[in-house]
């Protein structure tokens, strides 16, 4: 257990501060990606992943080449770890992430062949030979021009793409408290900081891939959290209401005995949260894809 510096040290962190992750950052730590993957995998649309492989079924067929699979902002694999068993054909991933350790790491523990790739989605510019793109918890972290680009090299390539674990800013924890409201306007706000999509991104994906010629189809993926996923909730509080202090310093007076309240009755075994998300399956319409 990781235990707060008293927040009289200079330069301590908050009490309430994020031990794990930093919020809105794309750069995630091992532990935070490690401690988030069961509920990643318990929440995203297996509807979704079984429409991806039944379209794989029906455009590849039984050939003898893999499938090629572009993982962007990997992380430390959980999405390869997910998907892969569901498509039920030889694959080959490529993992790409800004961060060289996330990338290798994703790579070396793929259950599927796989070759890391160091960098993000602004170094692509080309996806010749894709089959599809995927991403677990990016979009959110982007612009509208990066969506477009991602579009645009998608149809460019006829790549089908699986979007998933895009936050949608709709968030219930019970029980209610008084700050939730102003918390949850200032986490909003943080995501949307210096034109970052936020709880915009899911809106704004389905519609530049629809201008780009994808039939997309949405579903949601929320997290579902209660007192068997603690540790993962009290990281995700902690993150939130950090989040929150940074954009409206005005809760930080009230933010201690916010997240004390929250604990308790964590611990109590009386505290549940759903945590919106949205995944989105985008597949070309013209029939041009690989």
């Amino acid at each position: 257990m990781v235990l707060p510096v008293p927040s009289d040290v200079p330069g301590a962190p908050a009490p309430w501060a994020a031990r794990l992750s930093e919020p809105g950052s794309p750069v995630c730590s091992p532990d935070w990606l490690a401690l988030r993957e069961p509920a990643d995998h318990a929440a995203r649309s297996g509807e979704l992943a079984a429409r991806l492989a039944s379209r794989l079924g029906a455009r590849l067929g039984a050939g003898p080449d893999p499938v090629v699979l572009r993982d962007l902002g990997c992380g430390a694999g959980s999405m390869g770890r997910w998907l892969a068993p569901r498509l039920a054909r030889r694959q080959h991933w490529f993992t790409h992430d800004r961060d060289a350790e996330l990338a290798h790491r994703a790579a070396r523990t793929s259950p599927v062949p796989a070759t890391a790739v160091v960098g993000d989605l602004t170094d692509l510019t080309d996806l010749a030979g894709t089959d599809v793109v995927v991403c677990s918890a990016l979009l959110d972290l982007l612009d509208a021009a990066d969506v477009e680009h991602l579009a645009a090299l998608c149809a460019g390539a006829g790549a089908t793409a699986l979007l998933t674990l895009t936050v949608t800013g709709d968030v219930t924890v019970d029980p209610a408290d008084p700050l939730d409201a102003p918390v949850a306007a200032a986490f909003d706000a943080h995501q949307r900081r210096e034109g970052r999509l936020g709880p915009d991104a899911a809106d704004v994906t389905a519609d530049a891939f629809t201008r780009h010629g994808f039939a997309v189809t949405r579903r949601p993926s929320p997290w579902r959290l209660g007192a068997g996923d603690a540790a993962l909730v009290e990281e995700w509080l902690r993150g939130r209401l950090d989040a929150a202090c940074a954009q409206d310093p005005s809760l930080t007076p009230h933010a201690a005995t916010h997240l004390q309240r929250r604990l308790d009755a964590l611990a109590a075994g009386r505290l549940h949260a759903q945590v919106g998300h949205a995944d989105l399956l985008a597949l070309p319409r013209d029939g041009g894809d690989r």
